[in-house]
């Protein structure tokens, strides 16, 4: 029979308040004394701990639960004792290291210490479950949490399962402190993108903002839309750069001399997704206004003819015939066709047959396309009839540790690569989070640490971003139940594959092989509260 141990290690230097820690002890024991499996567990406790001590404690008794009961400072640390039994802190970045050190034998620290998140934020990196407290906690609340904790251990339980018995410990003792304790658990980490000194990073300055340019796929785009006829499908999760690219592309074919018109598909009225007609004939309306060319596509169209045929034949005729200049078509915000599958099916095919033309009409020829989208259809094209299945494929991925890194010296910020990677542990590479980070930090003169405490609330500076696709899983029960699927999971899922390119094309998710994985902490911290 394996028997587990768990460690107490209590600390409450003289100059602190007085904690009843060895009647918290008391009680614990008490707890697996009265349980039937009493035999199966080995409580180990440990008084006056001195920062000298723990690496020992953890070396000789080998713990798998390791619990601390003291005073805690949120960023100062946690208070141990010296020889003279006063105050001596443990920062939170040596506390961290310190359990790196027994990763493949402690499955979970409980630190009952006021303010204590903060380091559980930091040790459980390496820590399948780590339990802080967010707030001060009272001395009998703190008891009552343990004993509720530890009675669902003796009982086999699962970490969540005990923690949920010790909040309801205190809840159930009429103490209004219910909500301080807080469990956090390891993320599932993929593997971290090396820094690439010999990759060359643009960054670009707006109206005193700084945003990361992705020079080598720019450059590709750049080479393709000089081809004749071609087709560009430039592909990212919402707000990661797709429409800055897009319009650096339209920039740089204006500077060729062509001729540029770029479409947002948010921007027509409901009205003209009803029928295609009206549709495609708010399109070449939009397109002759973009190009200050004054016709009127309704005085023109052969309704005999098909909506298709019609759009085509103006196109040839007022955009392409005496022009000597190609011309560069640039649909934003695709995928929004894709709510209308009466709209989308013709319309996808009409552009295909636009690609296809260029093959053997130099008039076409002159047509370059730039389809600019999140979400994938989910609709059974003809693989003749798409546009997704031909040109060249752009897809943005999130910032790497060099690019961020770069972001933070444009804003003047004295980063290491260590910085870089507490904020991307966090927010992942997410272009438009990482930028207004880093410029939050640089201009309100807050610390990484203190932006990121606040991150995934709706305290924090990502708020609107938070609620935003909160709303949007809201509007869709099947999204809400795939996303607690991930966030409340350790492993990755697996998901349908219709929840699973939704999910995508927010922005929350990432893919490991076939199954799926919350895109970056702040997501799992805060869906997690919020769909639970």
């Amino acid at each position: 029979m394996t028997i587990k141990k768990i460690l107490i290690l209590a600390a409450n230097p003289l100059e602190t308040a007085r904690l009843r820690l060895d009647k918290e002890v008391e009680e614990i024991r008490t707890t697996l004394q009265l349980s039937p499996n009493r035999d199966h567990y080995l409580i180990e406790s440990r008084g006056a701990v001195r920062p000298q001590d723990l690496q020992q404690y953890l070396y000789n008794l080998k713990p798998q639960i390791l619990h601390f009961s003291g005073h805690g400072g949120g960023e100062w640390g946690l208070a141990f004792e010296d020889d003279d039994g006063k105050t001596k802190p443990v920062s939170t970045e040596a506390l961290a290291d310190l359990f790196k050190l027994f990763a493949n034998q402690i499955q979970c620290v409980v630190l009952n210490a006021c303010y204590a998140v903060v380091q559980a934020e930091a040790i459980r990196q390496h820590i399948p479950y780590v339990i802080g407290m967010n707030q001060a906690i009272g001395d009998e609340a703190a008891r009552r949490f343990a004993e509720g904790f530890y009675r669902a251990i003796w009982d086999d339980r699962s970490i969540e399962d005990a923690f949920e018995s010790g909040v309801n410990a205190i809840a159930l003792e009429g103490i209004p402190e219910e909500l301080t304790p807080v469990l956090l658990k390891r993320d599932l980490l993929l593997p971290k993108p090396k820094p690439n000194p010999n990759t060359e990073i643009s960054v670009v300055e707006n109206n005193g903002y700084f945003y990361i340019a992705r020079s080598r796929l720019e450059q590709r785009c750049y080479e393709e839309v000089m081809k004749a006829g071609t087709l560009i499908r430039i592909k990212s999760p919402e707000r990661m750069g797709k429409s800055m690219m897009m319009g650096r592309v339209l920039e740089y074919a204006t500077q060729q001399g062509y001729r540029t018109a770029a479409i947002d598909l948010r921007e027509a009225n409901q009205e003209f997704f009803t029928d295609i007609n009206k549709f495609l004939l708010w399109f070449c309306a939009y397109i002759g206004d973009s190009l200050e060319i004054e016709q009127r596509p309704e005085d023109v169209w052969k309704g005999f003819l098909g909506a298709n045929t019609n759009c085509t034949k103006y196109v040839e005729k007022f955009f392409l015939n005496g022009a000597d200049s190609p011309l560069v078509i640039a649909i934003d915000n695709f995928d929004y066709v894709f709510k209308y599958p009466n709209i989308e099916a013709d319309f996808c095919g009409l552009l295909r047959g636009w690609f296809e033309k260029a093959n053997n009409s130099k008039v076409w020829g002159k047509l370059r396309q730039i389809i600019v989208y999140s979400l994938e259809s989910s609709t059974n094209l003809n693989i003749n009839q798409s546009p997704f299945n031909v040109g060249l494929p752009i897809e943005l991925d999130e910032l790497d540790i060099s690019e961020v890194l770069a972001l933070a010296l444009a804003y003047k910020l004295p980063w290491t690569i260590a910085e870089v990677e507490k904020l991307t542990d966090a927010i992942g590479g997410h272009p438009e989070l990482v930028q207004k980070a880093i410029d939050r930090i640089s201009h309100q003169n807050i610390s990484l640490d203190a932006l990121l405490r606040t991150a995934p609330t709706e305290e924090g500076i990502y708020k609107d971003h938070l609620v935003n696709r909160l709303q949007k899983l809201e509007d869709n029960p099947n999204l809400v139940a795939a996303m607690k699927s991930v966030v409340n999971s350790d492993l990755p899922v697996n998901l349908k594959v219709r929840d699973a390119l939704k999910l995508d094309s927010l922005g929350l998710i990432k893919r490991h092989g076939n199954d799926i994985v919350s895109r970056c902490n702040l997501y799992r911290l805060y869906f997690r509260d919020r769909l639970k």
